[in-house]
């Protein structure tokens, strides 16, 4: 059984070489059928194979393209961002070339900007975390950039090996145009969780592409948290290769006027008796303030025994603040436990304000309360207490400086 939730947008033939532009967005004359699924996007290492955006592609429609087009070429020997651990830097001392497992042994770029990323990291960093070891503190990667406009290409690899526990951070800050590639690999029995902070200026640009395989009996809970940046788009795509596999898939986004924050989520139950949930919830204030999310999710033909779940909730502040949301749900067996997914952007509810008005609460402090308690959730999920109240911090930061403006 097969259900789509919206109509077909693209389509190829999977087996015949064809140009990934014109399979993306057709042609005048009807030639190029549209691709069906997100599963059928062409694949490649090399950016050629994708050529320049031109906004018409059905995975590139709702992203500013101008903004983000120094990220289509490699970025060279120019070096844009630094690295350094703020914690658990033992886990993340090799570096790992082109071709040098297990550096691409799952990932496989899906657009130019991954591309990319690949081409130009000529090392990898390779973060790992030993067979049956329980890693007690996070392992806090600090990614800085160093200039307004300066370009650099990255490439990490996360790998939990069998049996082992333990949480990942990436922590952006500073100002940079960074394309980048995050392949996660979560071993039979892992639990891992990589936790991807978005805090940069306001004239940074980010691409990334986070790309995870999780195995037997594993576990893998990813966050995308972005509150800085002028356009950050984190596509995760998470695979459930394996039988039991787990995958919990989160995302909280404050959008200000000017920024666009985006994310194109892809859950795939390749094995069976997997599990998978997705939520994403964003808030946005100010004129021109932008969020974008995409959710598909793909339940394969042998992935019975599945129960999967994905739902984006947007809150509108202002007024010329915009909100997209398209969730997809595919589902190629009959025999699961349960699949669904749920979308909704609403403005702020005025009835939720009078009524905590009514019972002598400030309108400032009731809009500060509404705000928090519907963000406050996805940070709520990150067992590292630190990091959850620095989280909370800044959706407070972000609530004032909407009641100032």
């Amino acid at each position: 059984m097969t259900t789509h939730t919206q109509a077909p947008v693209e389509a190829q033939d999977a087996h015949a070489h064809v140009d990934p532009v014109r399979a993306l967005i057709g042609s005048q004359e009807g030639s190029a059928a549209p691709i069906q699924t997100r599963s059928e996007r062409p694949r490649s290492a090399s950016p050629a194979d994708f050529g320049v955006p031109t906004g018409r592609e059905v995975n590139w429609k709702h992203t500013p393209i101008s903004r983000i087009s120094s990220l289509f070429e490699p970025a060279g020997e120019e070096g844009g961002v630094s690295y350094s651990f703020a914690s658990g830097g033992e886990y993340g001392q090799a570096t790992l070339a082109a071709g040098e497992a297990p550096r691409g042994e799952f990932f496989e770029p899906e657009d130019i900007t991954a591309a990319v990323a690949g081409q130009g990291a000529r090392e990898a960093l390779h973060i790992r975390l030993p067979r049956e070891a329980e890693i007690a503190e996070p392992i806090v990667l600090d990614i800085a950039g160093l200039g307004a406009g300066r370009r650099a290409d990255g490439y990490i690899v996360v790998e939990a090996e069998a049996m082992s526990k333990g949480t990942v951070v990436l922590q952006h800050t500073g100002s940079a145009d960074y394309a980048q590639n995050v392949e996660i690999l979560a071993r039979d029995g892992s639990q891992l969780t990589v936790i991807s902070v978005q805090k940069w200026a306001d004239d940074a640009n980010h691409a990334a592409a986070h790309q995870a395989r999780v195995d037997r009996d594993a576990s893998l809970t990813h966050f995308v948290i972005t509150f800085g940046g002028g356009v950050v788009r984190v596509n995760p795509t998470l695979e459930l290769s394996g039988q039991g596999a787990n995958g919990e898939m989160f995302g909280l986004s404050y959008s200000d006027s000017g920024q666009h924050f985006e994310s194109q989520v892809y859950l795939f139950h390749k094995g069976a008796d997997t599990t998978g949930d997705v939520l994403y919830k964003s808030a946005l204030q100010g004129e021109s303030a932008r969020s974008v999310w995409i959710g598909d999710v793909l339940i394969g033909p042998d992935a019975t025994g599945t129960d999967s779940y994905e739902a984006n909730r947007n809150l509108v502040l202002t007024n010329g603040a915009r909100a997209d949301s398209i969730p997809n749900l595919e589902i190629k067996t009959g025999d699961i436990k349960g699949a669904g997914h749920a979308s909704a952007t609403g403005r702020f509810d005025d009835e939720q304000l009078f009524y905590l008005q009514a019972r002598g609460i400030s309108e400032e402090e009731a809009r500060r309360l509404i705000v928090l308690g519907f963000l406050a959730e996805i940070p709520q999920r990150i067992q590292v207490p630190e990091l959850q109240a620095t989280l909370i911090a800044d959706i407070e930061r972000e609530i004032a400086e909407g009641v100032r403006a």
